[in-house]
């Protein structure tokens, strides 16, 4: 394991590679990685680094909007079958025939989406913006929210704006119930509990803190409190306790909560990726043209 890290590191070196990686990855992911974070903050560290070569250690969109923001870089996804099951659930053919449908309505999607159906899309969001974004947008103008139905209804309850949401969730945050919820707030009744805004609202209802994987480093920050329940996908538990190796960490539920996808990526991978800077991600121009659009009318909006 010693003798493949350093190759890693010297292939990097060689290739002026910067590797990225999302917080659920796996711990020995996360450790080699030159910046860890969320799905679009790592795509805009992407943009503004100058090293030529990304590895990009996430799912498939990740690395999309990474070859979007920054198309003169190589930026290279070391298992191409790295998916999302909540991407999957838009496709952009049937986002086109709601359109027609509701011709004057503005399309918000949030980044968990493919660059085609960003394309076709008026403004993306992420979930820790997502409430900003709404707020921007004319309160006599309709929308429609792509593709996560349980963001999209935390979003309306936080704005009050109605919305018709696309029929979209994710398979991991959507699994978790309030009866694990309830369960784990009496195993642990002095923790604050912490939930991801992907999961349902009768699940947020009772956090302490709806955040993004971002946000939650900043909840736990603020709070007065040293112990938390985690409502997200596991491998955001790694770098919490990295940050506060004193502290305690729950995850919500027995039963793992994990993404599979998320836990492909291997460091053979990475090295293989290195080796031989692929497999590269490629967005086609007009696609990336037009998803560019949709994200960057996103990062004009003000965070507070």
């Amino acid at each position: 394991m010693h003798n493949l890290i350093n190759s890693i590191n010297r292939l990097k070196k060689e290739r002026q590679a910067i590797i990225l990686a999302h917080n659920y990855e796996p711990p020995e992911i996360q450790d080699i990685a030159d910046i860890t974070g969320d799905s679009l903050g790592l795509s805009v560290d992407a943009a503004r680094l100058d090293n030529p070569v990304i590895v990009f250690c996430g799912v498939r969109f990740m690395a999309e909007s990474a070859a979007i923001l920054a198309p003169e870089k190589k930026v290279i996804l070391p298992r191409l079958e790295c998916g999302c099951g909540l991407a999957d659930m838009a496709d952009a053919n049937a986002l086109r025939k709601m359109r027609q449908e509701k011709p004057r309505a503005v399309v918000v999607t949030y980044v968990n989406s493919s660059a085609e159906v960003k394309a076709e899309s008026d403004i993306c969001c992420t979930s820790g913006n997502a409430v900003n974004v709404i707020r921007s947008i004319p309160d006599d103008q309709e929308i429609i929210f792509v593709p996560d139905r349980n963001l999209g209804a935390y979003v309306q309850e936080q704005t009050g704006r109605r919305m018709t949401l696309w029929d979209g969730a994710c398979p991991i945050h959507d699994a978790i119930q309030a009866a694990d919820i309830l369960k784990a707030k009496k195993a642990h009744p002095k923790a604050l509990l912490i939930v991801h805004p992907e999961c349902r609202p009768e699940v947020t209802k009772h956090a302490d803190g709806v955040c993004s994987t971002g946000g939650m480093f900043d909840f736990v920050e603020k709070a007065k409190t040293k112990e938390f329940i985690v409502a997200t996908e596991e491998g955001m538990i790694y770098p919490l306790r990295n940050a506060h190796p004193d502290w305690i960490f729950h995850t919500v539920s027995e039963n793992a909560m994990i993404c599979p996808d998320m836990k492909l990526i291997s460091l053979q991978d990475i090295h293989k990726a290195l080796e031989n800077l692929e497999p590269i991600i490629r967005v086609e121009k007009e696609t990336a043209d037009r998803a560019r659009l949709a994200l960057e009318r996103m990062l004009a909006i003000p965070r507070n």
